[in-house]
């Protein structure tokens, strides 16, 4: 019997501590680390032109209504984080919840968005490094060394590897590093976003745009499916306050503390965003023209064609805003993966080395370098397969996202279904608060799920007729269901709920 499993014995199959870093991560640390993972410059500058092609002007109500369900499942999480501080959260929470399936998948749904992400964010780090080299040497042609298939995975993996070198590293280094890179990149956002609207005063924007409240209207859209690809970019542009909740173990003062810094990360996010999506759509307009926001070929990478205009002999400070956005969030994205596959190992779902802390640091180093290593791989075989392999990530991405979230937010319903009438507080954030949330996910999940299998979505991408999207999708999700079969028939332990069992708010 291992030692995971007598500690888990020894609490009769209840939530058990792990040996990580206890009360390293403060309330403002967690809230730091949370939005670097969010990584806002890189976000933003990936999904702003995605999200006009779909809905126009009305990006601000698009990131409005993406807000609202994750203020509602946060809600949820804080709930669930009160009662059971763990940093297993998704799948420790739907496991006592629902049971070892649901619990595994949704450990899954996490892991698997995580890696998708990580792949994404060290992608975007070599594009914008290579560009910061173009303008400070003035030659353009630097640039374009990233469009080499070879160079951009060599120099992607040598930041995945510097990455999960920081991230094997102690919470303290962890934290120290994103107080520098995260107040950078915020500062430069908020300056970019006020030189375009001065410009737009001055009568100097490309295509002045009158700001007008109709932007926030949602129900503007033209039609359901482009309001829920825009909903699903969105979403994508809020991921990552989770990671508050998974160093809940590591958290001083575990119980509260993480979901306070996970509703402020939320709430901090969606400010900066409406400041820049309106300054933004002020400066340059939802056209086609030059420096419109729908022209497809600066969609990709809105920041940095809009810098120059915008912020003149400064436009450097928007690509190392960037860089430093992914680079930062590349590292803190880390954290959740590496904590989900430990919990997963300390209660044997899966194999025992996942359970491994390092001695010296206190962190999940076997779970780190598997996560590392992972994430290279299908960056890697993903980048010589599709040139577009960003859009469709970042789209299959959001129905991750979807699936884990839900079923979060559902766990969040079902746990504590015995104590929804004590209180006034308890129906809200217990009952109504996350089952909307999870019902909005769910939907947005299925609606992406059909729309998807149109060869014609995302990039147009397709195997065997089927768009990428949908195929990255369901081989996720079907890879899940395929190892979750194999851990059940090599450690059936966990699938009967010897090491983790089921149970309600009242036990």
């Amino acid at each position: 019997m291992t030692e995971a499993t007598l500690a888990v014995d020894g609490a009769e199959h209840g939530i058990t501590k792990k040996g990580l870093s206890a009360g390293s991560v403060g309330l403002i640390g967690a809230i730091v680390i949370g939005i670097s993972c969010i990584a806002p410059a890189y976000t933003l500058t990936a999904a702003l032109g995605p999200t006009v092609s779909e809905v126009g002007v009305q990006v601000p109500a698009i990131i409005l209504v993406g807000f609202i369900p994750m203020l509602l499942v946060a809600f949820g999480y804080r709930e669930l984080n009160r009662r059971m501080p763990d940093s297993g959260t998704s799948f420790t929470w739907a496991t006592r919840a629902f049971g070892p399936w649901i619990g595994w998948m949704a450990g899954w749904g996490l892991i698997a968005a995580t890696i998708l992400v990580l792949s994404n964010l060290a992608g975007i780090a070599v594009d914008f490094l290579f560009l910061l080299i173009s303008q400070f040497t003035g030659n353009p042609e630097i640039a374009g060394l990233a469009a080499n298939p070879l160079i951009n995975v060599t120099v992607c993996l040598l930041f995945v590897a510097a990455a999960t070198w920081v991230s094997y590293r102690d919470m303290q280094t962890t934290q120290k590093l994103q107080y520098w890179l995260v107040g950078f990149q915020v500062l430069v956002l908020v300056l970019f976003a006020g030189a375009a609207l001065v410009e737009v005063a001055n009568g100097n924007a490309f295509d002045a745009t009158a700001i007008e409240l109709s932007w926030f209207n949602p129900f503007a859209v033209e039609s359901f499916s482009a309001f829920a690809a825009g909903l699903s970019l969105s979403i994508f542009i809020f991921w990552g306050w989770d990671v508050t909740l998974t160093m809940n173990e590591e958290t001083r003062g575990s119980e509260k503390t993480p979901g306070r810094a996970a509703t402020i990360t939320v709430v901090t996010i969606v400010v900066l965003y409406l400041l820049i999506a309106v300054a933004l759509i002020a400066y340059a307009g939802v056209g086609t023209g030059e420096f419109g926001l729908g022209n497809p070929d600066i969609q990709d990478n809105v920041f940095f064609h809009l810098a120059g205009p915008i912020l003149g002999p400064l436009a450097v400070l928007v690509s190392l805003a960037v860089l430093t956005s992914s680079a930062s969030s590349l590292q803190s994205t880390f954290v959740s993966p590496a904590r989900t596959l430990l919990a997963m190992g300390h209660y044997g779902a899966l194999p025992e080395k996942f359970a491994k802390v390092s001695p010296r640091f206190f962190t999940p180093g076997y779970a780190t370098i598997v996560s590392a290593v992972v994430a290279s791989v299908f960056y890697a075989v993903m980048r010589f397969l599709s040139e577009d392999v960003l859009w469709d990530t970042i789209t299959a991405l959001g129905m991750m996202i979807c699936f884990y979230y839900g079923i979060t937010a559902f766990a969040c319903v079902w746990f504590f279904r015995k104590v929804w009438w004590r209180s006034v507080r308890n129906v809200f954030f217990t009952l109504l608060f996350p089952l909307v949330g999870g019902v909005i996910l769910g939907v947005l999940f299925f609606t992406t799920l059909i729309d998807s299998m149109n060869p014609d979505y995302g990039s147009g991408s397709n195997i065997f007729g089927l768009g990428l999207v949908f195929v990255l999708g369901m081989v996720v999700l079907l890879g899940g269901v395929v190892v979750m079969l194999w851990q059940w028939r090599t450690r059936p332990g966990f699938f009967r709920g010897e090491t983790l069992t089921r149970a309600t708010a009242e036990d």
